[in-house]
């Protein structure tokens, strides 16, 4: 399966169905299918063979989105861009990707405009929301599908985050996003032509939920601005049945003072990702929002799927909620290989913590232009996903970490996501991100950095002895630091090595 074989799947089902909603305006199956032709035709036209890089540079839009189709037709291969990188790390992903042509939107013109002549790999830029220009690109005709040869052709290359370094471009084939569709559709519940509400960026996680969607005939409804109001209107408006956002947008939802009268009764699978959440807030989810959280665990090289937490598996037998399997990332899904494995190599046993180790279809083909990089990921046969954890008896996967948040203070392991959720059980913290600080006395200290709920007092040493009390004196944070906001990535991910940075920078000044 190519990315435009599951429109053409849905389009199958009824030509004529509501495939892309947008501001109440919908496109169904057959103008997206005759729109992927006309885009297939203007990049054959421009000199697009199959194997191309072809990159979009747009904000969540129904046509950018029609463009990853017209992308699949002409078999080239899609690249996304995230529009809030700045311009010099967009320039690096072009370059580094070997791009040919790049679709943006207007609003990114002026981004544009700064790179333009040092993107020399690029020979056509196309504005896809200017009528004249597009219009010109565009073919007048489908542009006919060239034959799959190879199921593992490369379907996307997608950038890392360049918060650890030069990014790395992740390639993932058709094989890759069939075995990552094949285990929603197997993991979570579905039923006749699902909607889907589309908050989050379509460049992420957002956009690849889109695939099993569609393979059913199901709706996308597509917001173009995250507005958490509007999201919670739009459930019971459009009859929302699956939707996906990180947690930090999640606490965002259960702070809407309208959320408790929103008829959410069309949900059955909201999905939870991305980052570690709050298993006192994920607790209050299932409560407000209803029975149908799900968790999904992955990474751009291994896509959403590594392990499941569906609906049902966030209650015990008895049908109350499974409160000590909430911190769990689920089961190692079907098509997965999953271990834990030792700093030698060597796979652990239940409960021993070790790197988070996979094997399988679902495993990136490696990065692009990148052998040592490459080699490195997938050392002792192993595709390494940087994550500390464990397995426990039941076979349910333990994330306690990444590998280089880890905090080692006077001799012990200190594991951030354990201090970082006894904190967010606290009434008063919104979000929070611990890290280890240099120390002469410990060589590290825990230090916390606390996001306060909106209009709340907080007392540092009050929340210090909060957590003294759940996970005991060495685990809590030697210091806590009160910040109105915390530095997030394109994706809603806490930047830990921005608050490192920050942190450093006020000792320097300070000292």
């Amino acid at each position: 399966m190519r990315l435009v074989d599951y429109l053409d799947k849905g389009a199958s089902l009824d030509p004529g169905a509501a495939c892309l909603t947008t501001d109440g305006e919908t496109l169904t199956y057959a103008e997206v299918q005759q729109l992927s032709g006309r885009i297939a035709a203007g990049l054959a036209a421009s000199g697009v063979r199959p194997g191309g890089k072809v990159a979009i540079l747009a904000a969540n839009d129904p046509i950018a989105f029609s463009c990853v189709f017209g992308i699949s037709r002409a078999g080239a291969i899609w690249c996304p861009i995230n529009p809030r990188n700045e311009a010099a790390e967009n320039r690096e992903l072009l370059d580094q990707f070997d791009c040919e042509v790049l679709i943006y939107q207007a609003a990114f013109a002026p981004l544009v405009d700064r790179i333009r002549d040092a993107l020399p790999k690029v020979h056509t830029f196309v504005c896809l929301d200017d009528p004249d220009g597009w219009d010109a690109f565009c073919g007048s005709a489908s542009q006919p599908a060239p034959d799959l040869t190879d199921p593992d052709d490369l379907a996307m290359i997608v950038g890392t985050g360049g918060t650890t370094g030069r990014p790395k471009g992740v390639m993932l084939s058709n094989t890759n996003l069939e075995t990552m569709t094949a285990l929603t559709l197997m993991s979570y519940p579905f039923g006749d032509r699902p909607v889907y509400l589309a908050l989050a960026p379509l460049t992420h996680a957002a956009g690849v939920l889109c695939f099993p969607i569609l393979a059913f005939g199901g709706e996308v409804v597509i917001m173009r601005t995250p507005d958490v109001h509007l999201f919670l209107s739009l459930i019971p408006t459009c009859r929302v049945t699956h939707t996906f956002l990180p947690p930090t947008l999640i606490y965002m939802v259960l702070g809407a003072p309208e959320l408790d009268a929103t008829d959410l009764s069309s949900l059955r699978c909201f999905w939870y990702g991305a980052a570690p959440m709050s298993v006192s807030r994920l607790e209050e989810a299932l409560h407000r929002i209803g029975p149908v959280m799900a968790q999904l665990f992955g990474q751009t090289e291994a896509p959403m799927m590594i392990s499941v937490l569906p609906p049902s598996d966030h209650f015990d037998a008895s049908g109350n909620i499974a409160v000590g399997r909430l911190s769990s990332a689920g089961r190692p899904s079907p098509l997965v290989t999953t271990a834990i494995m030792g700093a030698d190599g060597s796979l652990l046993g239940r409960g021993e913590r070790g790197e988070i180790v996979v094997r399988g279809s679902l495993v990136m083909k490696g990065y692009y232009r990148n052998p040592e990089a490459t080699a490195a990921a997938s050392a002792y046969g192993w595709h390494h996903t940087g994550d500390i954890g464990y397995l426990d008896d039941e076979n349910y996967l333990y994330i306690v970490d990444r590998a280089k948040d880890m905090i080692i203070t006077g001799g012990f392991n200190v594991y951030s996501t354990e201090v970082e959720q006894a904190l967010m059980a606290h009434a008063a913290v919104q979000d929070c991100a611990v890290i280890g600080q240099p120390d002469e006395k410990w060589g590290e200290r825990v230090v916390a950095v606390v996001q306060p709920q909106p209009g709340t007092t907080v007392d540092p040493v009050e929340l210090i002895s909060f957590v003294k009390a759940r996970i005991g004196s060495v685990k809590a944070p030697k210091e806590v630091l009160l910040w109105p906001d915390l530095p997030r990535s394109k994706v809603g991910k806490v930047l830990k090595p921005d608050i490192k940075a920050r942190l450093s920078a006020a000792e320097s000044a300070a000292g």
